[in-house]
């Protein structure tokens, strides 16, 4: 694969501003609310990703999650209905906030320093996996920055995207994409013969992991590619920051595995897990910001405050890059095979 390192260091503020995230803030605060207020309908589950069904309960910000005590993974139990949500996503204020004004605003920078690499990765891993040049799926293609990116390179015959919510289908559609609008989990799938899909983002979200996992795995052809991303509970920022503290933990993302639990998943779903990277790029700068608006102390860690504050300039990038290689980063990245 290529070494897709920056050259320019990735902050927060680059593909979320500090006023479109303020509001942002309240479009996810109505959501939560309604999100909340489904909590009659929950199920209980076993864990996404060993089935184990004890463990460490807890609350983050009012949504009642579970530590797995045989894998680590930790998930929102009881959870929302099937049902439930896929009205959620169908119609998240948030989510339309997304597509109306914060991915427009950030489009060009979010190509640049996300879609762009992403799209070089995705297409270094197929070939080096010895994937076809037919079909690519990609799960959750939002506004198709990727899938643009991918399409410019001109790697695969065919593309397609599936996306749940109606104005980011709209926008796929608009750039010429063959577009499934529909759930992740329910996205008509088996038999597509696909060379590779690509999923970014999308199975921490879902209410049953390793039924879609499956479903994937029936689109795929013999030896096709899978490249799936999500957040790893065990990196940078919720080890330091917390459950409580850290952003990325909430709303939405209810399956909260970490490298070794999501392996263990994709096995047993009939995939061969190749590979397992943690390429984030946002670790040190969200603790960072979390610092700056003295919503995270540090002043009993010397060398947090050292690298995150003091001497960031020189510090900061060689230590993203250091939890990136070395498994550390909250964001990950598996490569399997059917």
């Amino acid at each position: 694969m290529t070494d897709d390192s920056p050259g320019t260091p990735l902050r927060e503020e680059d593909i979320r501003p500090a006023d479109l995230k303020a509001r942002l803030r309240e479009y996810m605060l109505r959501d939560r609310d309604r999100w909340l207020a489904g909590r009659p309908g929950w199920v209980t589950v076993p864990c996404p990703a060993c089935g184990g069904g004890e463990g460490r309960a807890f609350e983050v910000r009012g949504y009642a999650f579970t530590e797995c005590a045989d894998c680590g993974t930790a998930f929102h139990n009881p959870r929302p209905s099937e049902q439930q949500l896929a009205d959620y996503y169908a119609n998240a204020e948030s989510y339309g906030f997304w597509a109306r004004e914060m991915f427009p605003a950030t489009a060009e920078k979010r190509r640049e320093s996300i879609a762009r690499p992403q799209a070089r990765r995705v297409v270094d891993t197929v070939d080096a996996m010895g994937g076809g040049r037919g079909l690519l799926v990609e799960i959750g293609a939002g506004s198709g920055l990727v899938l643009e990116e991918i399409r410019a390179l001109g790697r695969f015959d065919r593309l397609l995207a599936v996306e749940p919510t109606p104005g980011l289908a709209g926008m796929l559609r608009d750039k010429g994409f063959e577009v499934f609008e529909s759930g992740w989990e329910t996205a008509p799938l088996e038999g597509l013969q696909a060379d590779a899909v690509c999923s970014f983002e999308v199975i921490e979200h879902l209410f049953d992991p390793g039924a879609y996992l499956r479903a994937v795995r029936k689109a795929l052809r013999p030896g096709g590619v899978l490249v799936l991303t999500c957040p790893n509970i065990r990196g940078f920022d919720f080890q330091v920051l917390g459950y409580d503290n850290a952003d990325n933990f909430g709303l939405g993302h209810i399956n909260m595995f970490h490298p070794a639990s999501l392996s263990t998943l994709l096995e047993s779903c009939g995939f061969t897990v190749r590979a397992v990277a943690t390429p984030g790029r946002l670790d040190a700068d969200l603790v960072r910001q979390k610092i700056l608006r003295g919503a995270f102390d540090v002043s009993a860690q010397p060398f947090l405050r050292r690298v995150l504050v003091e001497d960031w300039d020189r510090l900061g990038e060689p230590f993203q890059a250091f939890l990136r290689e070395n498994g550390l980063s909250s964001n990950m990245m598996v490569t399997a095979t059917t």
